[in-house]
């Protein structure tokens, strides 16, 4: 399975919650959150809330407690694990933070599965206090899509991924996600790919509105559940399928050579008869 590659979302995909509010909300932070979040992005507000943390004593061992108490469907772990085992290469496109999905992976036992996370930077400065930034820094430049907010395209890292691959052989992509911001890279997969949206979340809305627009091939999911039952099933059938074509082509090789031997046999000299 060295030739897929399993992009996943984080909020609610591998988590079932909002990385940011659950951390805010286990707090008691929710209504400064609210009150301020018309006036700021999303990201230099979750920093400005960490500042806010941070002043009234709240450590990043606090942090770390919240985090590890994340809801998560019993299924998910098992899922990530065994598609990692299968071999192939997963890798996670989020709007979360890195100090956050990092913490969690750790928890889980999972970070060792992700060869790749592309994520906002969060990490810990020298006072203890937790920093978050942007992954584009949308202050200098704009990335240049309008369907996605200012801080990430996550269709421009699936292209970067594709370019990558792309060196690697045949490779095909299995995207999971839920949220508007997967909307974007569900339209740079190809013919070859599987995109996995969780079902009536604003991803599932976005495609159902025109269906035609996405190339891979659709296969939604509920839960937990639901995302390992069909996540296994779409890798056991592309791997019945690469055995498939090797099987083709190996049959299609022994024919070849089957022909070069026969064809080598009728071109040599009849033995001529030794005198007796």
């Amino acid at each position: 399975m060295a030739g897929i590659v399993v992009v996943f979302d984080f909020d609610k995909t591998i988590i079932d919650v909002d990385s940011d509010n659950w951390v805010l909300d286990e707090l008691g932070f929710t209504d400064l959150f609210n009150q301020l979040l018309p006036t700021m992005p999303w990201n230099s507000l979750m920093d400005r809330m960490m500042k806010e943390l941070h002043s009234q004593g709240i450590t990043i061992e606090h942090i770390v407690e919240v985090l590890k108490r994340i809801p998560i469907h019993p299924r998910i772990v098992p899922a990530i694990k065994s598609a990692h085992a299968l071999g192939c290469e997963l890798r996670i496109v989020s709007d979360a933070n890195m100090f956050f999905i990092e913490t969690i992976l750790n928890h889980l036992g999972l970070r060792d599965c992700f060869s790749e996370i592309n994520t906002n930077p969060g990490f810990v400065d020298e006072e203890g206090r937790l920093r978050i930034f942007p992954y584009h820094d949308f202050t200098q430049s704009s990335h240049g899509c309008s369907r996605c907010p200012p801080n990430m395209c996550k269709g421009l890292i699936i292209e970067r991924i594709q370019a990558s691959i792309a060196k690697e052989g045949n490779k095909k992509i299995i995207y999971l996600g839920d949220g508007i911001g997967d909307y974007c890279p569900s339209l740079k997969l190809t013919e070859a790919d599987y995109l996995m949206p969780r079902k009536n979340f604003p991803v599932w809305d976005l495609i159902c509105k025109n269906p035609m627009l996405i190339k891979a091939e659709i296969h939604e999911w509920t839960d937990g559940e639901e995302l390992e039952r069909v996540l296994l099933e779409i890798i056991g059938a592309s791997s019945s399928m690469e055995d498939k074509s090797a099987a083709q082509t190996l049959s299609s090789a022994d024919c070849k050579l089957q022909t070069i031997s026969i064809g080598a046999h009728e071109a040599l000299p009849k033995a001529l008869s030794v005198p007796q």
